[in-house]
């Protein structure tokens, strides 16, 4: 009876396990609230996340400059901020985690065609806030600063989350 008990439990649970591992279930949820939070320029002038929020889509970028999955996600970076540039606010949080915020400056001016503005996640505050599973972890968030979409990967369909934004 003990087995049979455990197999139905295990069974039922199989529905969960694989839920989990589907990218919009790791970070933060979709449909909570964009959390702010302080982050620096590059410069090191103290910024607040939150000026970015709530006033139009955005798209949040955790990023990092050893992301080999950041890298093969630039060319969509790049073309959807092409496209949608003039209505969604791009932001790259560069995390802190093995960079300091002069290797990701002189990153910066070696790549001055990154899209959008690149903010330094100085102390993990923001990452933290957000949950962030990796680098190359996408946040996208609708005008009223829900988050609509989360991904990570370097093969995200970022068009399509930034028309869920947009409706």
């Amino acid at each position: 009876m003990r087995l049979r008990t455990a197999l139905a439990a295990a069974l039922l649970a199989l529905p969960l396990l694989a839920r989990a591992a589907t990218a919009q279930d790791l970070g933060i949820p979709v449909g909570e609230k964009a959390p702010g939070g302080p982050l620096v320029t590059l410069e090191g002038a103290p910024v607040e996340l939150g000026a970015y929020l709530g006033k139009g889509p955005a798209l949040i970028e955790f990023w990092a400059t050893w992301c080999g999955n950041c890298k093969q996600l630039e060319p969509a970076l790049k073309a959807a901020h092409a496209r949608h540039g003039a209505t969604v606010r791009f932001v790259t949080v560069a995390v802190s985690v093995n960079q300091s915020r002069a290797r990701v400056q002189a990153w910066h001016k070696a790549n001055p065609t990154h899209p959008g503005v690149m903010l330094f996640d100085e102390k993990g505050t923001v990452s933290g806030a957000y949950d962030v599973p990796a680098t190359s972890y996408v946040v996208v968030v609708d005008k009223g600063g829900t988050v609509v979409y989360t991904g990570s990967g370097g093969t995200q369909d970022l068009d399509a989350a930034i028309r869920k934004a947009l409706k």
